[in-house]
């Protein structure tokens, strides 16, 4: 059987545990790279890794799995909600996520976070995901360079993840094209931030199988030092590839979730927590926090993501008023399409009548109106046609009622 995809994850040079979690089964292959501290970085990674691995099968079209990976990854973050609600030690955690779905010649693509996918195609590596970081927004802005990206000491402050406090996060979905002989790297920043990828391009050229080449990817950012977790998951798009593989978890998510509170340690804090907790900067020491030589870096950041929500508020409130005004011109529409409707019934005075709209009510709202009344009572009319009545008879128009009126007169 031909191998075509391997994941390895390690806790790093510094850190005491594995909050990185991945997962590598025979469609869906992903890497999450939880953050909360000691506390929480490990439940929130392995919750959404062991949640959306159930996205792992067949589609129809890469954009199906696209929206089976955006749907699942929002489960995964209600997921996060609801532990954090029963677990409040919990508050604050969160993850980062990228993952792909192979369907044929296509990948389906999520992410949210700063972890990464790259490919390697023909010599030639590219970052296929954009990291969602501060630094990245000064370089979309062109106040920085990539190369200055790299070496900035913002570098961590994540901008958007799972978890934390966004109960609607947002996540980038899309399609690329998968050819034969690509390499498809995901991993966590324990690679990215610390392996030039001129390295890890040439890694990736070498030749080896799936696996050696994982391994050495993990090494080659051991040897660089890399403080933080390093996970990998590679594949190799192959034309005899095996339809079904024994999925394997690894890093965190691969153990039973513990939600036992255990004092944190130092990691990195998001955005959404310096807004929630601006002065718990200098009274959380188990948080990697900012020291700028003055505030403004500190309130440019802020700024930026009070932009940010401003921005989705406006996206929300906008998509919820058209919302509003095209269900009241399909109500408005409906509604005059009714009253173009006639039907004869009997009324409560036991007379026949002719109705204009149709015989159904929403909620107090009646949608037919009594527009004439005739001497006609319903129990001296025939057997058949009382009871076509006391069933109603449906008219195309007000002359169309009119004359089913003169036959019921007729047949008295």
């Amino acid at each position: 059987m031909t191998e075509f995809a391997a994941a390895s994850s390690h806790v790093g040079k510094i850190r005491s545990e594995n909050q990185d979690s991945g997962y590598a089964g025979t469609h869906l292959f992903a890497v999450a790279d939880g953050m909360g501290g000691h506390a929480g970085g490990d439940v929130a990674s392995a919750i959404v890794a062991q949640r959306i691995r159930g996205c792992d099968g067949e589609y129809s079209s890469a954009a199906e799995a696209g929206e089976a990976l955006a749907a699942g990854l929002q489960a995964g973050n209600d997921a996060l909600q609801d532990a954090m609600r029963e677990h409040p030690e919990l508050a604050g955690m969160g993850t980062t996520f990228s993952g792909i779905i192979q369907v044929k010649d296509q990948l389906a693509v999520a992410h949210i976070g700063d972890s990464r996918i790259y490919r390697y195609r023909v010599g030639a590596l590219t970052q296929i995901t954009t990291d969602h970081t501060f630094v990245q927004r000064l370089v979309d802005a062109g106040r920085i360079t990539r190369e200055e990206a790299e070496h900035h000491p913002r570098r961590n402050v994540v901008m958007r993840v799972l978890g934390n406090i966004e109960t609607h996060p947002e996540i980038d979905v899309f399609v690329e094209d998968a050819y034969p002989d690509d390499r498809w790297l995901i991993c966590s920043d324990g690679l990215s931030s610390y392996v030039p990828e001129d390295r890890i391009s040439h890694i990736l050229e070498l030749g080896l199988d799936t696996s050696a080449t994982v391994r050495r990817l993990v090494n080659e950012a051991l040897s660089y030092g890399a403080p933080d977790n390093v996970t990998v998951v590679l594949v190799d798009i192959v034309e005899d590839r095996p339809t079904s593989i024994e999925p394997i978890l690894i890093g965190s998510a691969e153990n039973e979730i513990s939600f036992e509170a255990v004092e944190p340690e130092r990691t990195q804090i998001t955005l959404r927590q310096l807004l929630m907790h601006p002065r718990q900067l200098r009274t959380q020491p188990y948080w990697e926090y900012f020291e700028p030589e003055s505030d403004e870096v500190l309130q440019e950041i802020l700024a930026e993501l009070r932009r940010q929500r401003t921005r989705r508020r406006v996206t929300w409130t906008v998509g919820a008023v058209l919302t509003v005004v095209a269900v009241a011109i399909a109500s408005i529409g409906f509604y005059n399409w009714t009253q173009t409707r006639y039907y004869i019934a009997e009324n409560e005075a036991g007379y026949v009548a002719v109705y204009q709209g149709i015989q159904q009510d929403i909620g107090p709202i009646s949608l037919s109106t009594e527009v004439e009344t005739t001497e006609i009572v319903v129990d001296e009319l025939p057997w058949t046609s009382r009871n076509a009545v006391r069933n109603t008879l449906n008219a195309d128009d007000l002359n169309h009622a009119e004359q089913i009126i003169d036959r019921l007169e007729g047949s008295q």
